[in-house]
């Protein structure tokens, strides 16, 4: 069933042609990723489809009476809402039952008055009406994995990260037939976009977006389009069938050879080999790419621009960290850590959003002073700091005057000097645009640029905070490669799982408290250890609530306590719901033992049953512990 239509669309802004004459479908259960260089066009027809622009001509159809949400790259509120208002804007009937009841308990919750008792049995009623016991969890868990509490406050009181998952939420709870989004995992941390990654293929989302997260393209894309050079091509398949079916298009159109040989290549040999892709490959594809490359080898070889700048001399003495502490307030993000750099090393620094990444690094360089212990920098280190802030860059400067202001050349490794346009030219700023003002680049662009200017400092120490954000998919493996041949040390915050892995050796997990995990290996491996972790304190949690305890503690038993007002209206609601999911159980049941033949349905079916009866499970545990204090 198509939802969305796009036919022959064209688009220019004076002189420069973003596309021409594109079309494309998005069906229902496709989730469809939208990537190109910046610049080239993606936030503008995602407007378009929005309704924020306007095409030069074709035609953009949504089938009717579907509902459509849109999340932007820079999410905009009402600065005077509250949290819970801006996530409740829409006019559903099941989110105003939810917002009615929310909103009354608290009032009760604050002033248990009879006025406010009645209020709340009302809202009660509502939710129930709308059958929306199970609706109201989803929204508690959306809220929950997205690290969104304190629903009271101004959205003017949150910062940008804070805002972006907001407007996460809330897309998510509106539940649309189709959900158009720009760069979804940006101010996300690791965990929120696994949890992501899992919610749109449980829920079998219908999606349309612009990401430039390479495992979430991998793990959640059905299909990929890419608008190059005005024009769209389509690959019916996730990141690596991508990369593959790409250089043999451009192979076989004889275009950008280097391009197609050397980045492609690398990229796919890294991708078959990554700690994720150990499964087994369909030999057929594996045999298909050997064939490209060997006659690729069969060409005239022509030499390959690397980037090997020219290091700063590092001396014996790096980096030492002597007991350093850091806290603001309560929040602790040091305790007495120790570290001492040794030449050539990649870390990848990881934790919670607010665990204190960011204040980590400025420590290192210095922006930041630490409460207690000493940080000493070796006297022939030069940092390289990338920051999220990122600098001014003048509107009314050329693009190439950015990077001379900085420096006339880059010594490279062999001699010789790369000059500004050259560099600009490896980090995909061709001649044309070379000499554009800064006014005219869109915000990845910008991005890349600043990326640029630390480079060309020569540093032997890059710090790097979130340098992905923005950038597209061919400046990301040119900065990997950069990297990757890069001898001085590394340190990187990022929450894009790919890049971390590709070059981080070591991690940093900053775990709360204060306290700092050293783990010798990928973010990935860290990931499934932490996974099979959890699985063996699942199998000893049950193990232990199966041995029953001689004598429970009073302190430990529930009923010595008297239930508050606001447990007992979690009793009276848990009734509803679990009537409620016993209904939906038996419902599946049914459909199960119809006689359906579509082994897919079969399977979501199974998948859907298990977590309703976990979750009725869960729901009458909690019932029987209430009854005992109402008791």
């Amino acid at each position: 069933m198509n939802l969305l239509s796009v036919e022959n669309l064209y688009k220019a802004y004076g002189d420069k042609q973003l596309f021409s004459g594109i079309s494309f479908g998005i069906e229902q259960g496709q989730r469809v990723a939208l990537v190109a260089r910046n610049g080239a066009g993606k936030s503008t027809l995602l407007k378009i489809l929005q309704g924020g622009d306007i095409a030069d001509s074709g035609n953009v159809t949504f089938r009717n009476d579907i509902a459509v949400s849109f999340l932007e790259q820079e999410p905009e509120f009402n600065p005077d809402d509250t949290v819970y208002h801006a996530l409740f804007h829409s006019e559903n009937d099941m989110q105003k039952a939810i917002s009615a009841y929310e909103i009354a308990l608290e009032k009760q919750e604050e002033d248990p008055s009879e006025a406010n008792q009645k209020l709340l049995g009302e809202a009660m009623e509502m939710v129930e009406a709308q059958d929306a016991w199970n609706y109201e969890n989803k929204v508690k868990q959306i809220l929950s994995s997205l690290n969104i509490h304190h629903l009271e406050q101004k959205v003017r009181s949150l910062s940008g990260g804070e805002r972006k998952r907001l407007a996460l939420a809330r897309v998510l709870i509106e539940e649309p037939e189709l959900l158009i989004m720009d760069e979804p995992t940006n101010h996300l941390d690791l965990d929120m976009i696994e949890w992501l990654e899992n919610y749109f293929i449980r829920n079998d989302v219908s999606l349309l977006l612009v990401t430039h997260d390479r495992y979430f393209l991998d793990n959640v894309c059905t299909d990929i389009l890419e608008l190059e050079n005005q024009q769209l091509y389509r690959y019916r398949g996730n990141y690596e069938y991508f990369i593959e079916k790409k250089a043999d298009r451009e192979f076989n159109e004889g275009k950008e050879y280097d391009r197609a040989k050397n980045l492609y290549r690398r990229e796919l040999e890294w991708v078959r080999k990554m700690p994720k892709a150990r499964t087994t490959k369909s030999k057929a594809r594996v045999d298909q790419f050997d064939r490209l490359n060997e006659s690729l080898a069969g060409r005239k070889k022509e030499q390959e621009l690397k980037l090997q700048v020219k290091m700063s001399r590092i001396g014996g003495k790096i980096l030492e960290l002597k007991k350093v502490s850091k806290a603001f307030g309560e929040n602790i993000i040091l305790k007495g850590f120790d570290y001492t750099f040794k030449k050539g090393e990649r870390i990848g620094i990881a934790g919670k959003n607010g665990a204190g990444k960011t204040t980590f690094l400025n420590l290192i360089t210095g922006l930041e002073q630490p409460d207690s212990g000493k940080i000493a920098v070796g006297e022939t280190i030069i940092f390289g700091y990338y920051s999220q802030k990122g600098i001014i860059l003048k509107d009314d400067k050329r693009v190439i005057e950015v990077i001379k202001d900085v420096g006339d050349y880059i010594p490279m490794g062999d001699g010789t000097k790369l000059l500004p346009s050259q560099l600009l030219t490896m980090f995909q700023f061709p001649p044309e645009i070379q000499y554009n003002y800064v006014s005219k680049l869109s915000g990845g662009e910008k991005k890349r640029l600043y990326l640029l200017t630390v480079l060309m400092k020569n540093p032997n120490f890059l710090i790097l905070d979130e340098p992905t954000n923005d950038l597209d998919l061919i400046t990301l493996s040119t900065l990997e490669q950069f990297l990757l041949d890069f001898q001085g040390c590394l340190i990187m915050v990022s929450h894009d799982r790919y890049f971390m892995d590709k070059l981080a050796d070591q991690l940093f997990i900053l775990e709360g408290n204060g306290e700092v995990k050293n783990f010798n290996g990928s973010y990935t491996e860290y990931r499934e250890q932490e996974k099979e972790k959890k699985k063996l304190e699942g199998k000893a949690e049950e193990k232990t609530k199966a041995i029953p305890p001689i004598e429970a503690s009073k302190a430990e038993n529930p009923s010595n306590r008297k239930i508050s007002n606001k447990e007992k209206f979690e009793f009276q609601g848990l009734e509803k719901e679990i009537a409620s999911l016993e209904k939906q159980k038996a419902e599946l049941t049914e459909k199960m033992v119809s006689g359906i033949s579509d082994h897919k349905e079969l399977s979501d079916i199974a998948i859907k049953l298990g977590e309703i009866s976990q979750l009725i499970d869960a729901k009458q545990l909690r019932w029987l512990e209430l009854s005992e204090m109402e008791s």
